[in-house]
């Protein structure tokens, strides 16, 4: 009798495993990686994270915290560092108030257009910028997320052509030295303003203007409480895809080269988005009425690296790395 229930026990449990194995996800388990971003879930680097966990699976699993839900902005850097996040969408701007020879990232006019931002993280001078933060700061850096060329955007219908008629004009600018730094070097009177009180701030007038690519004007609805769009082209935004440098080592070197192939992957169809978006959006926002033009573009870049170049952030630059960069072909 008993050796009877111990035969049907073993093959019961025997059966039990062999379902198991059939079941999707229940082979092995899938490792979970929480990512925090500022952007909302219209952006188009929503779309991005989720095609790469589509990717990724079924080794990982992304979960996703956007509009600063999990960190506000400008701490997911620090919560990388603590183990407390296993991914991230960091600004350059955040990465350079620790590691200071990173704001000449952060400089205006700087990189020509996307395809030199990608080409200058994929060359030597790039690996040896990514490899110092990862040295520095015990964080992984997967690539650049491009996400459009930052324009001005201003309540009133002044015209804008030079630096100078932007004088006591209040930019909302995120907060750091580095983006009031990018604010100065405009020839605008920067403000410090959260990404998502933004509107609000334009809707009152706390701030007279902001400086954003065309998509997240679109994707936060900046051009309601807009009048026009000076199409200065002083940064080529970007942020970092980063992750937590022991979540990243606990792969093997097989999983790493094939989590960071689906990285680009994801950051290269996002990118090709943004600048097909950005085409679309400048004919757009005409459309609903706002002033669209291209100013005096050589003032303001000029203006621009003057300011930059008189600054104690440009100490920290190594000699000649503006025309390094500039160089990268």
């Amino acid at each position: 009798m008993n050796t009877a229930i111990d035969r049907r026990s073993v093959l019961c449990a025997g059966a039990g495993l062999a379902a198991a194995a059939l079941l999707p996800g229940r082979a092995r388990a899938q490792t979970k990686l929480r990512f925090a971003a500022v952007f909302s879930d219209t952006d188009i680097r929503a779309e991005m994270i989720k095609r790469l966990s589509a990717d990724i699976a079924p080794d990982h699993t992304i979960e996703a915290h956007l509009n600063s839900t999990l960190f506000r902005q400008g701490t997911e850097l620090v919560a990388l560092q603590r183990d407390n996040l296993e991914m991230g969408n960091i600004a350059p701007q955040d990465i350079s108030k620790q590691v200071p020879a990173w704001s000449v990232l952060t400089s205006a006019y700087l990189f020509r257009d996307a395809n030199h931002l990608n080409a200058f993280f994929a060359s030597d001078l790039g690996a040896q910028m990514k490899k110092q933060v990862e040295d520095q700061l015990k964080v992984k850096i997967l690539g650049p997320t491009f996400f459009g060329t930052r324009h001005v955007g201003l309540r009133g219908k002044k015209k804008v052509n030079v630096p100078a008629d932007l004088a006591g004009v209040k930019l909302r600018m995120p907060a750091g030295d580095a983006w009031q730094l990018l604010g100065r070097s405009l020839g605008a009177n920067p403000t410090p303003l959260a990404y998502a009180e933004t509107y609000t701030g334009l809707q009152t007038g706390t701030v007279d203007g902001q400086d954003n690519p065309l998509p997240n004007v679109q994707n936060m609805k900046f051009y309601e409480v807009m009048g026009q769009v000076v199409l200065t082209s002083h940064l080529v935004a970007f942020d970092l895809l980063t992750m937590n440098l022991k979540a990243w080592q606990a792969m093997s070197a097989d999983k790493q080269k094939a989590f960071q192939a689906a990285v680009d992957k994801a950051i290269n169809w996002s990118a090709n988005e943004h600048v097909k978006r950005e085409a679309e959006l400048a004919e757009g926002f005409k459309r609903q009425g706002l002033d669209v033009y291209v100013p005096n573009i050589n003032a303001f870049r000029e203006h621009a690296q003057k300011i930059y170049l008189a600054s104690d952030e440009a100490k920290a630059w190594a000699p000649g790395i503006i025309d390094k960069i500039a160089a990268v072909k």
